[in-house]
């Protein structure tokens, strides 16, 4: 009898996925990327060229915004004298001065010793608050 009921007992399949290797996997991955990801560095450390280029030419007097040692700015506007501004005011004057001549050169000369970070927020702030589409940076010529 009970070879009988073997025979006629019938083993279902299992319908089932085995996910124990695409665990393993997973976790093997998420160790690798666990120990590279604090090898990878962000930032280099370089020394900048100095520039032989050639100035540019322009038909219009260019905005120059000046950063000194110190972070405070200055304006010049149409060839005129650097004036000492504050940062909503050169902001306000750029603003209205490219929007009535959208094709001027704006330049930002900024200081051999002032904070990177100021030169950069004039950047970033020329573009995102006064409309100015490019900007470019002002340097001396090697000798």
């Amino acid at each position: 009898m009970t070879m009988s009921s073997r025979r006629h007992k019938k083993r279902k399949l299992k319908a089932e996925i085995n996910v124990v290797p695409y665990i393993d996997v997973m976790l093997v991955l998420l160790i690798i990327f666990m120990v590279t990801a604090p090898l990878l560095n962000l930032g280099v450390d370089i020394d900048l060229p100095q520039s032989t280029a050639k100035s540019i030419q322009s038909k219009e007097d260019p905005v120059i915004v000046s950063v000194d040692r110190g972070g405070r700015l200055f304006l010049t506007l149409q060839g005129d004298a650097n004036r000492e501004v504050t940062r909503d005011e050169m902001v306000a004057k750029v603003k209205a001065f490219v929007s009535q001549r959208p094709n001027v050169p704006v330049y930002v000369a900024g200081d051999a010793n002032a904070p990177y970070q100021t030169v950069y927020d004039v950047l970033s702030t020329l573009q995102t608050d006064a409309g100015v589409a490019r900007a470019g940076l002002m340097s001396t010529p090697t000798k």
